[in-house]
């Protein structure tokens, strides 16, 4: 008669025995360890979770009060858009107090575009330093926005190079042919007309359908007679 099952061996039994009451004493002598890593990790799950509840509500309300920071910056009422006016805060309270939210981000970059247009330039620098460039055309308005205030402030050299960046760091059809342009004319006023002449043509072949690549050809007949 064929057995349905095969003996198993006294050492067979021996090693299985002997990994259970491994197992056990594990358990019992690191017990208190594994229940605090447990609940370590579902405080930290509650921690996210809450955190996002938390941040997602500071959202909302940074984002109603920069809708009328938002408008004030639209009117040109530059001061009222940076601080207020007394109901609703302006971009500098906002970036202050609500400085982990996007909206917090923002009000950094528009507080800059306020400093900038104020005349404020090291002001507008300052707080364009701060913004982080998250999105891209933002982002490139951002740098092209430092470059406008170093060039303000004589540094021509450096608003040179932000434009370069601000051009190569989203490349698109609105942002980059206006900071290659801005980097042209600067060339040009410089005397550096050969890399004037490289940027408009850049323009030209990439280009041809913005706004400055509309009128480009003028640029570069004029740039050619200098170089």
């Amino acid at each position: 008669m064929t057995k349905n099952k095969k003996d198993e061996s006294p050492q067979t039994i021996s090693n299985v025995e002997q990994t259970l009451s491994r197992t056990e004493q594990f358990l019992e002598d690191n017990y208190k360890v594994l229940l605090t890593g447990l609940g370590v990790i579902v405080a930290i799950v509650g921690l996210v979770w809450l955190g996002r509840m938390w941040l997602g509500k500071r959202s909302d309300e940074a984002q109603s009060q920069m809708y009328q920071a938002q408008k004030y910056l639209e009117m040109d009422s530059l001061k009222l858009a940076l601080n207020g006016d007394g109901n609703y805060l302006g971009f500098l309270d906002i970036a202050k107090e609500y400085r982990l939210t996007n909206a917090g981000n923002l009000a950094r970059y528009s507080a800059g575009i306020c400093y900038l247009h104020l005349g404020q330039f090291q002001e507008a620098i300052d707080m364009l330093d701060k913004y982080s460039g998250k999105d891209k055309v933002i982002g490139s308005l951002a740098i092209g926005a430092k470059g406008d205030a170093y060039v303000e402030l004589g540094d021509v050299e450096k608003g040179l190079s932000l434009y370069i960046e601000a051009a190569d760091f989203a490349e698109n059809s609105f942002s980059t042919p206006l900071f290659l342009m801005k980097a042209g004319e600067l060339y040009e006023l410089t005397g550096k007309f050969s890399e004037a002449l490289g940027l408009y043509e850049r323009i030209r072949k990439e280009y041809p359908e913005s706004t400055e690549g509309s009128t480009i050809e003028k640029y570069i007949a004029r740039v050619k007679l200098l170089v």
